[in-house]
């Protein structure tokens, strides 16, 4: 199984001045944790895609992109791309060259986004939000299949014998993966079209994402995919540390995050009942010690038959030294403990 970190950039507020802290340096921070995954043995690193003043990355491959030059060895993703909202042709180009640059490291996480400010702000409709998901893969998997492209849909321009460039590495085609959040109809269309699938699970229990997990393997082999090709992961929040009072205050950053965007949604605070009960095995936290972490993810591997696991370590911004030693044990000690 491989193991990943995933991170989405997120930006503290400022005690003094209450202003979200500067971007350009918790870009810098998180170039220097990825170089540090790569020295640790972490298999695969996801950068999301946001576009709200409390995230500090929008375009993950410009980042993915200087990483490259600073690793050796980590698998370099988008967690994710919000497909919908972008043009596939221009995805592609990105992400082949990053796969140039990195030599073949370049993955791609596609999936529809839990924020949509991306939508306005590119000028598509949330009335199209289905069909500008289902067109634009369409077209993306066809780019990566297909030096010359021809391809009709009914929200974008079509495409007539026309190529793409320049190709990435391995013949051209660019490991892409389905991301989804738990909905039926989105495991179908993967499973049918035979992508690897990755699950967020960041409430509840995992426990409860099995059926819609054995759902995938069930139409994955129904449509007549290799079961020796079926790639399977999990995304879920994950912090370490041996250190206790670290761990318990871990909660002030964690609760600071899920109460900015539950302001929004309508959800309740945070409170340290839930961020208790997360953390026992049976939630869907992976947050606590080294020994913790490591059985909590062999035991959802287990579960699920699981070929990737990916931490979301930087919930709540925590500060860059906590993070570096987080990345640390994930890759010196939980890493071993796992596999």
């Amino acid at each position: 199984m491989e193991l990943g970190i995933g991170m989405f950039g997120d930006l503290a507020i400022d005690q003094k001045t209450g202003k979200y802290k500067d971007a350009g340096s918790k870009i810098r921070e998180i170039l220097g944790q990825i170089k540090l995954m790569d020295e640790v043995g972490i298999d695969v690193f996801a950068m999301g895609e946001h576009h709200r003043p409390d995230y500090a990355v929008s375009s993950p491959e410009m980042v993915l992109a200087a990483a490259a030059s600073i690793t050796k060895n980590i698998k370099l993703a988008s967690g994710v791309t919000v497909l919908s909202s972008s043009e596939p042709v221009k995805v592609y180009e990105d992400f082949a060259t990053l796969d140039l640059i990195s030599d073949g490291r370049a993955e791609i996480f596609v999936g529809r986004g839990s924020f949509t400010e991306s939508f306005p702000l590119y000028g598509y409709s949330l009335n199209d939000y289905e069909q500008l998901f289902d067109e634009k893969l369409d077209l993306l998997l066809k780019i990566n299949s297909e030096e010359k492209v021809s391809w009709t849909g009914k929200l974008r321009a079509p495409m007539k014998n026309q190529t793409v460039y320049p190709r990435a590495k391995n013949n051209g085609k660019i490991p892409i993966w389905r991301a989804v959040g738990g909905t039926p109809q989105s495991v179908l269309s993967a499973a049918k079209l035979g992508m690897p699938l990755i699950v967020a699970i960041i409430g509840g229990m995992p426990s409860q994402f099995k059926n819609l997990i054995d759902f995938y393997k069930q139409e994955y082999l129904a449509a007549g995919h290799k079961e020796s090709e079926m790639q399977i992961a999990i995304h879920s929040h994950t912090f370490v540390s041996e250190d206790q009072e670290t761990i318990d205050g871990y909660f002030q950053n964690y609760k600071a995050q899920m109460d900015r965007i539950g302001a929004t949604r309508g959800w309740a605070p945070y409170t340290k009942m839930q961020y208790d009960g997360g953390r026992a095995k049976e939630g869907a936290l992976f947050v606590g010690n080294t020994n913790e972490v490591a059985d909590k993810i062999a035991y959802t591997k287990e579960l699920f038959g699981l070929t990737r696991f990916i931490g979301h370590m930087d919930v709540g911004a925590p500060e860059n030294d906590i993070m570096m030693k987080s990345i640390e044990l994930f890759g010196q000690k939980v890493a071993p403990l796992v596999r």
